[in-house]
Parts: C-alpha cells; sequence; structure tokens
C-alpha cells in the first residue's frame, strides 16, 4: 500500500476512534432510566443514550441496542422487571457508543450481539469495545420463543452501517438514527451520507408498521418517519446551497426553523463540514 494510503486509513480510524469517545465519554454518571409499555410484548427503555427495546419471549429477551456501559445495571434492572429469563440476543442499530457501550457486558453474560457488516467494520477500526461476533450484509433474523424478529440494512444514512429493527408481531419498527426526534447528525467519518439518507429512510416506509421507536427521542408514528425522510430532503438541498459559500461557516446560512429543526444544534453542526464535502462532489 502506499505511504498516503496508509495515512487516509489512519486518520480515517483515528475519526472513527473520536466519535466512539465522544459517545462514550458524554455521560460521567449514569442518568436515571424510565421505562414504558410499547405494546403488550415491547417496551422501551429512554433516558442517557440511544432508546433501547426489548421483547421478553418464553426462552429468553431480545434486545436492541443497550446505551453507555454504564447504564447496563438499569437496563437489565428495567428487564428483569418484567421477566426473569436472561438476554440472549442484542440487536445493534449502529456502532456508536451510545448505542452498543453496554454490548461487552453482555457478551460477557453469553448474549450473542448481531449488527450490520459495515458497523462491525467500524467498531473494529475504531478499536470500540464490545464487539459482535455475528454481523450480517443485507438482513438478519432472530427467531426466539414463537417471536421473531428482523434486522434490515436500507442504505447509508446516519453511518455506512445503519439497521433498522422490525417487530412484525407487533407492527412495531425501531430505526435507530436514521429517524430521532432532533435534527440529523450524518456521521461521514463512518460513511454516512446525507445524500443518499432520504431514500434510504424512505425505504422504512415499506414495512407495516403503526408505532416506531427512534434512535432518540419519545416513542412515534409512521408518519412521523415520512415527515422526516422528507425534511431530510429539504435538509440535504438547503445544505448545499449554505456549503457553496464555505463549510466553515455554512451553518450560519442555514435556516431549518421551518421544519422544526435548529441548524446550530450540536451534533447536526459538527456533521456539516463532512457534509459539505459530499455534497461538492
Amino acid at each position: 500500500m502506499r505511504k498516503d494510503g496508509i495515512i487516509r486509513l489512519t486518520i480515517g480510524a483515528l475519526a472513527l476512534a473520536g466519535v466512539w469517545l465522544a459517545w462514550s465519554q458524554n455521560q460521567q454518571a449514569p442518568a436515571q432510566l424510565t421505562m414504558e409499555k410499547v405494546t403488550d410484548n415491547l417496551y422501551v427503555i429512554v433516558g442517557s443514550g440511544g432508546n433501547v427495546a426489548f421483547m421478553p419471549t418464553s426462552e429468553g429477551v431480545i434486545l436492541v441496542d443497550d446505551k453507555f456501559a454504564q447504564d447496563g445495571p438499569q437496563i437489565m434492572a428495567k428487564v428483569k422487571s418484567v421477566t426473569d429469563k436472561p438476554v440472549r440476543y442484542v440487536l445493534n442499530t449502529h456502532q456508536h457508543g451510545d448505542h452498543t457501550g453496554g454490548n461487552e457486558s453482555l457478551l460477557a453474560a453469553n448474549a450473542e450481539i448481531v449488527i450490520q457488516k459495515n458497523a462491525r467494520a467500524n467498531m473494529v477500526a475504531g478499536k470500540m469495545p464490545g464487539i459482535p461476533r455475528i454481523a450480517f450484509s443485507d438482513e438478519s433474523q432472530v427467531f426466539l420463543g414463537g417471536k421473531e424478529v428482523d434486522a434490515k440494512y436500507l442504505g447509508r444514512g446516519h453511518t455506512n452501517g445503519d439497521a433498522v429493527i422490525y417487530f412484525p408481531s407487533e407492527r412495531v419498527l425501531h430505526t435507530g438514527d436514521l429517524f430521532t426526534a432532533s435534527a440529523p447528525f450524518c456521521d461521514t467519518s463512518a460513511k454516512g451520507s446525507i445524500k443518499e439518507w432520504p431514500q434510504t429512510l424512505e425505504k422504512a416506509l415499506s414495512y407495516d408498521f403503526d408505532a416506531v421507536i427512534p434512535g432518540h427521542g419519545p416513542v412515534m408514528k409512521k408518519a412521523d418517519v415520512a415527515k422526516y425522510a422528507k425534511n431530510l430532503g429539504v435538509i440535504r438541498d438547503r445544505l448545499k446551497t449554505a456549503c457553496a459559500g464555505g463549510a466553515a461557516d455554512a451553518v450560519s446560512r442555514l435556516d431549518l426553523s421551518d421544519i422544526g429543526m435548529q441548524a446550530s444544534a450540536g451534533m447536526f453542526a459538527r456533521g456539516v463540514p463532512g457534509m459539505c464535502a459530499e455534497l461538492a462532489q
């Protein structure tokens, strides 16, 4: 490999590691988590990092994401308040540490963790803990205790390894950070794409679901996903114009107030230089 190629790979790995450190160090002490029923057979745990979903079955628990490492005891306490069965499977929606921080302890407890292969590669590049042993390219299914949970890769968006998780018996979709309650963070260090994100999220609308668990924020409806996908297209087009005047101050030229978002929001603003670089191609 040429020296410049090695340098680029090193920089990319450092960028991924930087995102992981930012996520993992976001909390110095565990925040108080809360739990609510989404359906009679599905629960969501909110607070601190990304939203955790779990489905108890007669043979064990299927978990979606696991927040930061320090949230593990609270997550397990919430699960044990519903069932005495162990967590058997964890489905990661992507690699960020506020969604995978509990992987290491769950692997130690003999849970199997499943992730999209690009997200796993991002974890390896970032030298993150709790790297799953099982990865899929396009889709995977978990069958446990008469229940089915489906994971599907729909394309690039927040990162290049986002998966949506579908609970067909509950008509519920967990989107990870492809859909949230705030302005989108496009992690181009993990090959996220603001160009492709709207179309990626629109594919999620082909699922038959009523409720949606976003990566962050309250449980919402299918119509909210459709609106967000449309807004992503608006953001992409407006940002391209704003970036034309220079990436450094593009945020100052971007107004998203009419779609209920703030361009100056921390994580969105952090992703602007990478999005400008992609839109310039």
